[in-house]
């Protein structure tokens, strides 16, 4: 039991503050089927109060290379592509927070790579918290400066990037996930 405050408001009591300056974006939550590329973004685009949503959307085709199917019904999409209309309705309010679920998952080295510079910029000019979840540990070390690993549901390791690849004695954050997934401690010598 305790209380949950985001961005300075007690959630769930005063969730309609908190929610319209958060959004997330995940590859395993699909927005609706029928509508195309546009009409979905338009729609929740007016849900999170986007003001002048046609210049944002214009923006948004552009940077995520998402206007050649705006006018494709969302299901007709390929999986890279909703990829990137997931991320494109993510930073339609440009949130404070935002919560990314996998965010690069079935995109192509280069596309994937474009989109974690978008979500770096994006970080760096509105100054916005982003969470993460990951299994791509080059990911995690790209666009991270703070990192939490669970092993079963609970926290095993936690610390900057370079802190654990030090601490573990690796060479990258791919190499500390796989000794964390193995159940091999901090500074284990393994033979």
């Amino acid at each position: 039991s305790g209380r949950i405050h985001i961005l300075g408001e007690e959630v769930p009591r005063h969730q309609h503050r908190v929610l319209p300056r958060m959004n997330f974006s995940s590859p395993y939550v699909d927005l609706p089927q029928r509508l195309t590329v546009a009409e979905n973004l338009t729609v929740y685009a007016r849900l999170y109060g986007v003001p002048c949503v046609r210049e944002r959307l214009a923006a948004l085709g552009r940077d995520l290379d998402i206007n050649a199917f705006f006018q494709r019904p969302y299901g007709s999409l390929s999986a890279g592509q909703k990829t990137r209309v997931a991320l494109a309705k993510a930073l339609l309010n440009e949130p404070e927070i935002l919560l990314l679920d996998e965010p690069t998952a079935s995109l192509d080295p280069d596309t994937a790579d474009r989109m974690r510079g978008i979500l770096t910029d994006y970080q760096r000019r509105s100054g916005a918290t982003l969470l993460l979840a990951s299994h791509n540990m080059s990911e995690v070390e790209r666009l991270c400066d703070q990192v939490i690993m669970l092993r079963t549901g609970c926290i095993v390791a936690s610390g900057a990037p370079r802190e654990l690849i030090r601490r573990y004695g690796r060479k990258d954050m791919e190499e500390v996930f796989l000794d964390i997934a193995r159940g091999i401690q901090s500074g284990e010598v393994i033979e």
